[in-house]
């Protein structure tokens, strides 16, 4: 039996996805790519937006179309958090949320067994425990990633997830460490940590994120980076502890969504603008070089003139490295999608256009700053006209003219330009 996969979404979608391609190959599949026939095809889904639904059904009826004999099955947040719409795609065989991913497995092989169509959608329940998934890599990629937190209790007006992803649950250390050591043992260089809320880690078991970094301490030879995080739940100790670390990258993605405190307030975010900068500040102050990256919406309801003009100058005072600009798009199910002043389409694509052209000119700028610098790049598999894609420790996009042999290592680099948007470097042996 052949199955493919096909992820749509975001980091911790993709180390799932990994884990299924793991636990389908130890029972008899053989994992083929998406692209080739297969007997089984698995859609993981993503419902962040209402074009995440869109494509995840999309791609389920592409699957159906081009092998109508195959079983097609569509899992993850979209049908977990809106399982009428994702019942109503006839052409799924299978229906499982993102509860008790295990449980596909089963549903896939009584799918084939008894040619029927298979729903199994549990629904989260406070103080269920993490599902154990581990994987011994990603396929196809340098950099690993390893999840150690599901589930979103923040409620972000325009946010869908805590219903799709349930309660906060989190990883014991002990098999934190245990996967670590088999990246280490894969010869992996780097991993990064990942959660649906990930500085919520340890809400449910006494712990922070902190611990598990502790732990990732023991690994000396693997690069450490965090996922996205929500900002007001990094303490002032906890930066100064993560500082002394010497194997965490200083990268930080800090979940921005508006540089208004008006649109903060009513997307229910739990800090204002101030706050903000002030950690931004605090983490310059302890970690050497550190960049920022974020993500950032443009167009919520009743954001006017005004307020996307603060967003503006909050972005350019902070200097990102790189911005994920999105128009707001609503959400069935949530408090922002009932709220008057929804904005035009056409003035959230202009908004949109003018936020990015600014943050495209803020990493040029943060990209120039660094020329002239040698830094510890890992060397991807990526083949550019200009050399091998790497990432400095700071997750600055690096192009080095280097042989081959050099990917999946870290090697010492001079920055000696910017590049359609990206550092050149020169290895420096």
């Amino acid at each position: 039996m052949r199955v493919a996969f096909a992820t749509l979404g975001c980091k911790v979608n993709q180390y799932e996805t990994e884990a299924l391609s793991e636990l389908f190959s130890a029972n008899g599949f053989t994992v083929v790519d998406a692209s080739e026939d297969a007997d089984v095809y698995i859609v993981n889904s993503c419902t962040v937006t209402a074009v995440g639904d869109k494509k995840s059904r999309q791609t389920v009826r592409k699957f159906k179309k081009n092998h109508p004999a195959a079983i097609v099955a569509l899992t993850g947040c979209y049908p977990q958090a809106f399982p009428d719409e994702a019942l109503a795609v006839a052409e799924a065989d299978v229906i499982t949320g993102s509860k008790d991913r295990g449980g596909l497995l089963r549903a896939v092989l009584k799918a084939l067994s008894e040619k029927t169509r298979v729903v199994s959608l549990p629904a989260h329940i406070s103080g269920e425990a993490f599902e154990p998934l581990q994987v011994s890599g990603l396929r196809g990629r340098t950099r690993a990633f390893l999840k150690i937190e599901d589930g979103c209790e923040r409620y972000c007006s325009y946010c869908i997830i805590p219903k799709a992803r349930g309660p906060v649950r989190s990883k014991p250390l002990y098999e934190i460490e245990r996967e670590l050591a088999a990246l280490v043992s894969a010869g992996y260089r780097e991993a990064v940590l990942v959660g649906i809320n990930l500085p919520s880690y340890g809400k449910d078991m006494g712990l922070r994120l902190i611990d598990a970094l502790r732990v990732a301490q023991k690994f000396p030879s693997l690069r450490i980076r965090l996922g996205s995080l929500e900002p007001e739940l990094l303490s002032d100790e906890d930066i100064e502890e993560m500082g002394k670390m010497e194997n965490l990258c200083p990268h930080f993605h800090l979940a921005l969504q508006s540089g208004c405190d008006k649109t903060l307030k009513a997307m229910n975010r739990h800090y204002d603008v101030a706050e903000y900068l002030r950690i931004v500040q605090k983490i310059r102050s302890v970690f050497h070089n550190p960049s920022f990256t974020t993500d950032l919406m443009v167009g919520f309801p009743g954001e006017t003139d005004e307020d996307f003009s603060e967003s503006l100058k909050t972005v350019q005072k902070i200097g990102f490295l790189k911005v994920h600009v999105f128009p707001y798009s609503p959400r069935s199910g949530t408090a922002a999608a009932k709220r008057p002043n929804q904005i035009p389409s056409s003035v959230k694509e202009e908004r949109s256009h003018q936020m990015i052209r600014l943050c495209e000119s803020l990493s040029e700028t943060f990209l120039q700053s660094q020329v002239g610098q040698t830094a510890s790049v890992l060397i991807e598999t990526t083949k550019t006209p200009f050399g091998y894609e790497g990432f400095t420790e700071n997750y600055c996009p690096v192009v080095v003219d280097c042989d081959p042999s050099f990917c999946g290592t870290v090697v010492q680099v001079k920055l000696i330009s910017v590049l359609n948007g990206r550092l050149a470097g020169i290895p420096c042996e």
